[in-house]
């Protein structure tokens, strides 16, 4: 009687957790982090940014930019300067959350 009673609380105690478990698999999906590639926004987000210019040049060359130049960081936390992609030169702006518009 008392093997049977542990194994009831036993099983008592670790059920919860597995049915939460399978609960969890069901629901949609979402990435911790965006990939490299993904953009959260179509336009730079403004707020404090940690990137440094090294950090800001790779995310846009990440992105199929080359001859990124003049990066300067502005009072919004976003990075602008100039860059080449597939032939044209433009604006090019990387924002705190990687955002490369």
């Amino acid at each position: 009687m008392r093997l049977f009673l542990c194994t009831s609380l036993a099983f008592c105690l670790l059920a919860p957790s597995v049915f939460a478990q399978e609960g969890a698999a069901k629901g949609p999906q979402n990435a911790a982090v965006k990939g490299v590639h993904d953009n959260n926004s179509n336009a730079p987000v403004q707020g404090a940014n940690s990137f440094t210019m090294k950090e800001a040049r790779s995310q846009i060359e990440a992105k199929g930019y080359t001859h990124v130049a003049a990066l300067k960081k502005g009072k919004d936390g976003v990075w602008r300067g100039k860059a080449t992609k597939d032939g044209r030169s433009g604006p090019v702006s990387v924002d705190y959350q990687g955002n490369v518009n």
